[in-house]
């Protein structure tokens, strides 16, 4: 009888190292999370070289009647670099923000990404079919590269992505300032939105970005977008400051999405790449009609 007992007691403590171990293994080590508030679950996921802050007028809007779910990717804004350390960032990510909706026994959040967090979303739904309930991209396209041209393909712009790269690794502080300061004019209008997300991407690890970036333009997820289940809205923005690109946005966001089974697509107007810090108001209202 001892040695039954002490057989069990052997068992058990293995048991309970193995559940230590998976645990330790689903801790994200690619972002952290900020949970507020409770109900149904929302996963926010911030774009390339932005704060989880991006998501606060979302988050205050929502906490009351929902449990958010605050993803700050690791490198950016300030975070430290942790599992981005090297190598690929948006794919393993994808991966694992999708562990951690299991680990955590999340029953099929919804899922909200800007930018290279909406391509992340993206893959999430592709991935892993049924995990979230629905997902809202925002202002992302399957394909970044086709801003670049129509027939643009990961083969032909896998170079140029390259050379981007190295050269953002290889900026010297005041170029990278400066450039970080011309593209953040052309992505955001509202004064305070261009200030937060400028110190947002000077505070960024400049290889975890520049990694992502490369990500970004060499994924094209529009083949696999006929065998997405997960009913998609893409939010995206239009702005006469975008010039004569601004008459191209829409039949551009209806072309590249058009395979998807299950889309809404809504234009936003008066917004440039922050469409919920240049208008927060018809972002929300976009946001409640798409977790209703």
């Amino acid at each position: 009888m001892l040695t039954l007992f002490k057989s069990l007691a052997v068992i058990g403590a293995l048991v309970g190292a193995l559940a230590a171990s998976s645990a330790h293994a689903a801790e994200p080590t690619r972002f952290t999370v900020e949970i507020r508030g409770e109900g149904p679950d929302v996963v926010l996921i911030p774009g390339l070289a932005s704060s989880r802050a991006v998501w606060a007028d979302t988050a205050a809007r929502l906490e009351g009647r929902y449990r958010v779910h605050l993803v700050q990717v690791s490198g950016f804004a300030g975070e430290a670099v942790g599992g981005n350390a090297e190598g690929p960032v948006v794919s393993p990510l994808a991966d694992e923000i999708a562990a951690y909706i299991k680990a955590q026994g999340l029953d099929r959040p919804a899922v909200i990404g800007h930018s290279m967090g909406g391509l992340t979303a993206l893959m999430i739904a592709q991935r892993h079919p049924g995990l979230a309930d629905r997902i809202m991209i925002v202002d992302a396209l399957p394909f970044f590269s086709v801003l670049m041209g129509p027939t643009m393909t990961v083969e032909t712009v896998t170079p140029r992505a390259a050379g981007l790269r190295d050269m953002l690794i290889g900026q010297s502080p005041e170029a990278f300032a400066a450039g970080q300061a011309q593209s953040m004019a052309g992505l955001v209008k509202s004064p305070q939105g261009r200030t937060d997300s400028l110190a947002w991407s000077m505070a960024t690890d400049r290889s975890v970005m520049a990694r992502a970036m490369y990500d970004v333009m060499t994924t094209d997820l529009r083949p696999a977008l006929a065998s997405v289940q997960t009913p998609v809205t893409v939010v995206y923005a239009r702005d006469d400051a975008m010039g004569m690109g601004a008459g191209f946005v829409q039949p551009l966001y209806e072309g590249n999405y058009a395979a998807l089974p299950a889309k809404t697509l809504i234009r936003v107007d008066g917004a440039l790449h922050f469409v919920m810090l240049d208008q927060p108001d018809v972002f929300a209202a976009a946001v409640e009609q798409f977790l209703k």
